[in-house]
């Protein structure tokens, strides 16, 4: 068993944070599966923008559109929808080995929506609708605005991804969210148990951010106590964070309430570690593989750092343990001034702002490519 194989026997499913046509059409795919225990698959417009302008494998569904007069959205949603469902009937074999644990593939929402409960769910709606299999998820942001759309769609039986997670307390209310939805379904003597969701918890991000905070303290000047509170933190407080939030996830499904929707077969909702490419060349390349490692949980990782850990990776159990050094570092975090909401705050308007930029660029490219008969 290769490092990636070993981490189901650690309770961890690995799922790709990556999406391509010849990724299905190529067996690539179907390989991940069946070589590293792939278990799933996340997409996002980034994902897909860099797909439309890196590939030719659109080419045939952009010369078939291009006569239709069509919209950019409704192209790219023609082509999104396809290869979500192509890549979800690989995994099918996986969601019914696992008993719909795994095998899910996600597909967002419009970015543009964030901050619009109506629109999110309305589109939530139809895209699952038009996707009409099983293991599909619904990529919904965890923003103030998404946590009622969250709710009202897992009530209605729609599989939900809640992405753009970066605070505790979002999470927990994304929790809170989702239970809610269940005990709606329950109260209508609904079924449960076939109803599947992850949040998102996004990690490599904070360090990124809490970096450049700590560069533009100490270039404005930072007393002695400060650099030695900020050399405590610096490349720590991604895992840290996450930690903790995995000890929420623990206390949040346990308990009475939860057992009573568990007796109807009901799933918990995984935390899904989400941005776990290194970002900072100073750091391990599988830093937040190797360091957010336990049961019931998801790491959707990009290819590079798939490979890299595929080739030199050290599966350990890793997320339940360390917590007293976690709980100092977000203790020294706030002694040195800089608070995690403004960080977690900061980081959701810039992930929604960042996917409504690609979001546009891939619909720009979309219109190109329609616009010259499918050919570049």
């Amino acid at each position: 068993m290769n490092p990636l194989q070993q981490l189901a026997n650690l309770g961890q499913s690995i799922w790709l944070d990556y999406m391509r046509r010849d990724l299905v059409t190529s067996g690539e795919l179907q390989k991940l599966i069946r070589e590293d225990g792939l278990k799933g698959l996340t997409s996002n417009p980034t994902i897909f923008q860099k797909a439309v302008e890196g590939s030719k494998d659109y080419d045939d569904l952009f010369a078939e559109w291009a006569p239709r007069k069509a919209s950019a959205g409704e192209v790219f949603e023609a082509l999104a929808v396809r290869d979500i469902r192509d890549a979800a009937r690989t995994f099918h074999p996986v969601w019914e080995e696992t008993r719909h644990r795994d095998g899910y593939c996600s597909i967002e929402v419009s970015p543009t929506l964030a901050h619009d409960t109506d629109g999110t769910l309305t589109e939530a709606r139809r895209l699952w609708k038009t996707l009409s299999v099983p293991n599909v998820m619904i990529k919904i942001p965890g923003t103030q605005e998404g946590v009622p759309a969250i709710e009202q769609a897992i009530s209605e039986g729609i599989n939900v991804n809640v992405t753009l997670l970066f605070s505790q307390e979002s999470y927990a209310q994304v929790a809170e969210a989702y239970i809610r939805g269940l005990e709606k379904r329950a109260a209508r003597g609904e079924d449960v148990s076939q109803l599947a969701s992850v949040a998102s918890f996004f990690v490599s991000r904070i360090d990124t951010l809490v970096e450049k905070i700590i560069a533009q303290r100490e270039k404005a000047g930072a007393t002695p106590e400060q650099k030695r509170l900020f050399d405590q933190v610096t490349g720590k407080v991604a895992i840290a964070n996450a930690k903790q939030a995995y000890q929420r996830y623990q206390k949040i499904f346990s308990g009475a309430r939860w057992k009573a929707l568990a007796d109807k077969g009901a799933q918990t909702q995984r935390v899904l570690w989400a941005s776990t490419g290194t970002k900072n060349p100073r750091y391990s390349d599988v830093l937040y593989v190797e360091e957010l490692i336990g049961p019931e949980t998801v790491n959707t990782i990009p290819p590079a750092t798939l490979d890299a850990y595929r080739d030199h990776g050290k599966p350990r159990r890793t997320l339940d343990q360390g917590l007293d050094e976690a709980d100092a570092t977000m203790r020294a975090l706030e002694k040195a001034g800089i608070s995690m909401k403004e960080v977690t705050d900061q980081l959701v308007v810039e992930g929604v702002k960042s996917f409504a930029d690609s979001y546009q660029a891939l619909l720009a490219a979309v219109a190109a490519r329609v616009g010259a008969g499918g050919g570049r």
